[in-house]
């Protein structure tokens, strides 16, 4: 099979029909073989009802349908497991992407041999409220996943090799960071491609401004795994000795003054007084703090069944 289209949908029966009928009319036109994999979100509304009508009219639309909400990346994570195609595409089911950017997404992959190919809506169709915190927001997760050729990590519509969506998990909300996942999998040959961005047709935008703060706890959270997933003892016990070797200094300068006061009977100096006994008392226990957490994160990772899981590129 040439082509899996995953897409995931929450409360966009309006949209369905008119989505679907079009990327049937693309595929014919290129000749491509295909499913369609609508991943339904825990919809409330009859979006369910409307897939159900498609799939009994087209053999190749399949539906995953979640008891209740639980996210986009959960979503898409089950659509990659169930995918059969040799390239994955994802987009989302407001008509904001367009499926005539699928062939070019397809040769992309097959032919320049990406592993992804993210898509960038440089012109968008959305308030400045949006696009100015997505700007701010894009920049950051260039600067520190280190992919410096994309201009928009959130885009939905993306283009993978099948191996890339079987090697990566997509959890939480990490779907914002997909091409970081895979870089972080072994993918690095991750491509961009402008494309359209239409105005939302029906309905209403999914997501409020907290996605913004939360997509940075998440960047800081795969930042931390790619970095010292598994081996948490090099950070936390740098931070530790560091901290236990400030508190080491603090309390040589407690006993130093302690003896010149010894010595000075003009010169009072109470140990409880001095900052240097609080500093020493709170850098060396953070520090052993520190090291702890280190300790344990490593007997963590240590049992983890994932521990000795590594992507081969080739074996003979």
């Amino acid at each position: 099979m040439d082509i899996s289209i995953v897409i995931p949908l929450f409360n966009e029966e309006e949209s369905l029909p008119e989505l679907t009928a079009w990327i049937e009319r693309v595929m014919q036109d290129n000749g491509f073989s295909y499913e369609i994999i609508f991943v339904n979100d825990g919809s409330t509304d009859g979006s369910q009802t409307v897939v159900r009508r498609l799939a009994a009219g087209n053999e190749r639309i399949h539906s995953i349908a979640f008891a209740r909400n639980y996210g986009k990346s959960p979503a898409l994570n089950e659509g990659f497991k169930r995918a059969a195609g040799d390239v994955v595409i994802t987009m989302d089911a407001d008509l904001q992407d367009s499926p005539d950017e699928i062939p070019e997404l397809y040769r992309m992959i097959t032919e320049d041999g990406y592993d992804l190919v993210s898509g960038w809506k440089k012109k968008r169709y959305d308030p400045l409220s949006k696009t100015i915190p997505t700007k701010l927001f894009n920049a950051t997760a260039r600067k520190v996943s280190g992919i410096k050729n994309l201009h928009d990590f959130n885009c939905g519509l993306k283009a993978y090799r099948r191996d890339v969506v079987k090697h990566i998990e997509v959890y939480g909300d990490m779907h914002r960071y997909i091409p970081y996942l895979a870089k972080n999998a072994g993918y690095t040959k991750i491509g961009e491609k402008e494309v359209h961005h239409q105005a939302r047709k029906y309905g209403h935008t999914k997501f409020g401004l907290d996605r913004f703060v939360n997509g940075y706890l998440d960047l800081a959270t795969l930042w931390f795994q790619s970095r010292f997933g598994v081996k948490p003892m090099h950070l936390f016990g740098l931070l530790g000795s560091l901290m236990f070797l400030i508190g080491l200094l603090a309390v040589v300068a407690v006993l130093v003054l302690k003896i010149v006061s010894m010595f000075h009977p003009t010169y009072f100096f109470y140990v409880t007084n001095s900052v240097y006994f609080y500093l020493a008392l709170a850098c060396m226990v953070m520090g052993l703090q520190f090291f702890l957490t280190g300790f344990v994160g490593e007997l963590i990772t240590r049992n983890s069944p994932e521990r000795d899981h590594y992507l081969k590129a080739e074996e003979f």
